[in-house]
């Protein structure tokens, strides 16, 4: 059977925190010094889905990675926008996880009514750069020194993706109950498992 795009669901906790561990553990990647335990990671699944997509790329019941959008800053005037993040498991590299999960997470968040998904990337993040470009991401800005990790002064770039056009008057986003479960949802879901071959 295909790997296929799925919701995340609490119980993919254990296998989401280990594969982001590594990232936390042995690179500049992710800005967090400590690996989240599997309850606190449970509780950021449970906490996100109430409001935004957490997707995970499923071959069988092994995950093989994971995407999710969340707020991109706390201030009201920013609702509009997310702030996107991805994380394939090391062994999983280059098999197309990353740009798949990404598939099906861009749509989704445009049906919410969100209109700029943002990523922030520690550079030079050769690879993700280059996932985010393919999708569409343009750089906007690099922040110098912005982060101290593994001995080092790290820079982290900001890449931006416009969704779809601004209104003058925008309403505010669904949350992403208004969209599970919509041909939207289906449509993109749909085009990510067929990327991996399903």
């Amino acid at each position: 059977m295909p790997a296929v795009v799925r919701q995340a669901a609490e119980s993919d906790a254990d296998q989401i925190a280990a594969i982001y561990a590594p990232y936390v553990r042995d690179s500049a990647i992710s800005f967090e010094l400590i690996p989240p335990t599997v309850e606190e990671m449970r509780e950021r699944i449970r906490a996100l889905t109430a409001t935004h997509p957490w997707l995970v790329c499923a071959d069988g019941p092994a995950i093989l990675g994971y995407t999710y959008a969340g707020r991109y800053r706390e201030r009201p005037a920013y609702q509009w926008s997310v702030e996107t993040t991805v994380y394939v498991r090391h062994d999983a590299h280059r098999r197309g996880i990353g740009r798949a999960l990404y598939t099906a997470l861009l749509p989704i968040v445009t049906a919410q009514g969100f209109y700029t998904a943002y990523a922030l990337i520690t550079l030079p993040g050769v690879g993700s750069v280059a996932l985010h470009e393919s999708m569409g991401f343009e750089p906007v800005g690099v922040c110098r020194g912005v982060g101290y990790k593994l001995g080092t002064w790290r820079d982290v770039g900001t890449w931006e993706l416009v969704l779809r056009a601004r209104p003058a008057s925008p309403v505010a986003p669904r949350a992403i109950d208004g969209v599970r479960g919509s041909a939207e949802w289906e449509a993109a879901m749909g085009a990510a498992t067929r990327m991996l071959g399903g």
